[in-house]
């Protein structure tokens, strides 16, 4: 039996499809070790006349949960609208039946936003960018 040609190529572009498919290996691997398949992508997004204002985007998965993006449009910041989709985040988590949901936010992001709705810091990196934080946050839900 012959060996692969194995080639290594710099690829700095993987459009959202193929983190995807990456995201889906990832899954089937934890399973299998696990016994955990109950993955599943968690998303909201809001919209005015068509344009995306804000969205928040993560997963479920064995009990857990992740926030991954949360954002809003700067124009329609202070209007409730984190508000709305941390809430709903939160909600469909909880009906999936998570005990926690975890975020990553930098110092100078949002972590009192989060604070003010029962996240607690559980780990802090300093200079993570350079001179600001990374708080990985976590909220209990049962």
């Amino acid at each position: 039996m012959s060996q692969p040609h194995i080639a290594v190529e710099a690829r700095h572009d993987f459009s959202g499809d193929e983190i995807a498919a990456l995201e889906d290996r990832f899954d089937e691997f934890n399973g299998n070790q696990t016994g955990h398949r109950d993955a599943r992508q968690l998303g909201f997004e809001i919209k005015a006349d068509d344009e995306l204002i804000g969205a928040v985007a993560g997963w479920t998965w064995a009990g857990i949960g992740e926030l991954r993006q949360v954002w809003v449009k700067d124009s329609f910041r202070g209007k409730g609208l984190g508000t709305l989709l941390l809430c709903l985040a939160i909600n469909e988590a909880r009906g999936r039946g998570c005990s926690h949901l975890f975020v990553a936010t930098y110092s100078f992001q949002a972590p009192d936003f989060y604070q003010r709705f029962g996240f607690e810091t559980v780990a802090v990196i300093e200079d993570r960018p350079p001179g600001h934080r990374d708080f990985i946050m976590r909220l209990t839900l049962q």
